[in-house]
């Protein structure tokens, strides 16, 4: 193998041998760890007489999603999403003439073009995440099941919201200290700024839009009872009402997703009781 030939081959492995670390986990016996950089152990390049040590960077921890934060363009608003979701059940389930008949209609009776088309957008994309028994139930349910359903589809989209409901509401349910606090809100925005720096960059006028849009949706999901005192109390945290029917479809979709609404799916209820729920 003549010298250019030979260091075009050295390059070349030390090239697969660098990607090859970044796929290299922390369980790898020749990584070890050099300030910043990781380390493998010497390795011999075919061609050449020395052997190289090949440096990989570390791994970044991978930050969290960004929230979706244009829910304020609409409240819960089930009524609408009934009124959206039934003429998707006319549209045979086509989304792009969903929304094409809604507009054309004006069928969420909006003041103004850019109103109906703001409110649309946020309920459509909402409705999106939804199932087709969830979206027949949201267009055909009884008034207590189109809202759970509209709340499902925040919960799944807005993910500050299924947050709140999830690491705020369910703790104080659990622990029996029912009353949400402003102090309560003030640490659960600070804890979000820490990975979510999108909250943070807003102006202080948009954080109180999106902190009053969420308290509003808590209260018209039936999360959150009585009105805020002066004495820094928001509300009385509550099990919103969930029938048998929309119940089984959330858990079908995802047990997970019952948290939102303060409940434990079925089967750890039964591993807590240790046989029937009750």
């Amino acid at each position: 193998m003549d010298g250019a030939a030979a260091h075009g081959g050295a390059l070349s492995y030390l090239l697969r041998s660098f990607l090859c670390t970044l796929r290299i986990g922390s369980g790898d016996q020749r990584h070890t760890e050099t300030g910043n950089l990781a380390v493998i152990a010497p390795s011999r390049v075919p061609g050449l007489a020395r052997s190289f040590h090949v440096l990989s960077l570390p791994r970044s921890a991978p930050q969290a999603p960004r929230y979706s934060l244009s829910f304020t363009a609409a409240g819960l608003r089930p009524e609408l999403a009934a009124v959206i979701a039934a003429i998707h059940l006319e549209e045979q389930g086509d989304w792009p003439r969903t929304k094409a008949t809604v507009l054309e209609r004006n069928a969420l009776q909006a003041r103004s073009a850019s109103t109906g088309k703001r409110l649309e957008s946020e309920l459509r994309q909402r409705l999106q995440r939804l199932n087709a028994p969830q979206i027949q139930l949201l267009a055909r349910g009884s008034s207590e099941e189109r809202s759970a359903m509209a709340w499902l589809a925040v919960l799944k989209r807005i993910e500050i919201a299924a947050d709140l409901a999830r690491e705020v509401l369910d703790g104080k349910l659990s622990s029996q200290d029912l009353e949400l606090r402003r102090s309560d809100m003030a640490a659960f925005y600070a804890a979000c700024e820490r990975d979510h720096p999108e909250l943070a960059a807003l102006s202080p006028s948009s954080q109180q839009k999106i902190r009053s849009a969420l308290l509003k949706m808590l209260r018209d999901a039936g999360l959150l009872a009585g009105k805020a005192t002066r004495g820094g109390i928001l509300g009385t945290v509550q099990r919103p009402s969930l029938s048998p029917r929309a119940q089984q479809l959330v858990e079908d979709d995802d047990p997970a997703l019952l948290s939102g609404f303060l409940r434990t799916p079925e089967r750890q209820r039964r591993a807590r009781t240790g046989g029937t729920a009750p």
